[in-house]
């Protein structure tokens, strides 16, 4: 397969993506229905100028991470992601690699979730999409790249956060999601960016080596997090994790109490992320 038939195809899928569907706003002048290039870039995460060379066949072997971010954000359905793959000339990720896929009955719920925050992650909890209203709560994750968006490298290397625990709910946070990732990394023992992953904390981080070499292994449950947000103030919101077994994917969902304070917050939130987009 050559690059050319890699471009076409990309034109092909841009085309038939509604900017709305993907949660992107449809004003101005349009030639065509689809996604622009530069909409493309940011729900993929990579940059305009990458997206044009790809279409126009002056860049070749994209990277296993950009095809599967492209496929999400094209919203490809299995076959047509296992085709992008070898257009790629890659062969598709098998079941020893971390799953990356987002199947169309999530992709529908989120599109569904237009008010709520929610955020999609792998078994290893790096964030794959995130709606407006995540990016609006908790901060707009399209510029992170490689481990910056992965959760448990984010919280041991000292990312920036917006989520704000005492002394003793950090330390169960930190136990809790390295006994998730773990358990992960026992189920796809040949994934070699987990694999990368986990050594590199390990170097870096004294707190993770210390809870790796602990042997725990568990799941990472669902809690009330306190959100410190710079428009808004202090949120206290549920965070309920819930799991696709058969893909193997997180989501996470943020909610308020309706009639609180809390719930008043993210009506503004919703209002304050739509402005940002749109500007």
């Amino acid at each position: 397969m050559t690059t050319t038939e890699l471009g076409q195809a990309l034109r092909r899928w841009r085309d038939r993506v509604a900017p709305q569907t993907a949660g992107l706003p449809a004003g101005g002048q349009r030639r065509a229905a689809g996604l622009r290039r530069e909409e493309l870039a940011l729900l993929a995460g990579i940059s305009v100028d990458y997206v044009i060379r790809l279409e126009q066949g002056r860049a070749a072997n994209p990277s296993g991470q950009v095809v599967e971010a492209l496929a999400r954000a094209l919203r490809l359905s299995g076959d047509e992601r296992e085709y992008l793959f070898r257009l790629a000339g890659l062969v598709p990720p098998g079941p020893e690699t971390v799953p990356g896929y987002l199947t169309p009955s999530v992709q529908r719920l989120l599109d569904r979730l237009v008010d709520t925050p929610v955020g999609v992650s792998d078994a290893a909890m790096t964030l794959l999409v995130a709606n407006p209203m995540y990016a609006a709560l908790m901060g707009d994750p399209s510029g992170l790249r490689g481990f910056e968006r992965n959760g448990v490298w984010r919280n041991f290397t000292g990312a920036p956060t917006r989520v704000r625990h005492t002394p003793q709910e950090r330390r169960a946070f930190e136990a809790g999601m390295v006994a998730e990732l773990r358990a992960t990394y026992a189920r796809y023992p040949a994934d070699c960016q987990l694999r990368r992953m986990v050594a590199e904390l390990r170097a870096n981080s004294e707190r993770f080596a210390e809870l790796w070499d602990a042997g725990v292994v568990g799941r990472l449950e669902g809690s009330r997090k306190t959100i410190e947000h710079p428009h808004v103030g202090l949120l206290t919101l549920d965070c309920d994790l819930l799991r696709v077994e058969g893909n193997d994917l997180h989501i996470l969902v943020y909610s308020a109490e309706p009639g609180t304070e809390e719930a008043e917050k993210l009506a503004l939130l919703s209002v304050l992320g739509t402005q940002s987009l749109v500007g």
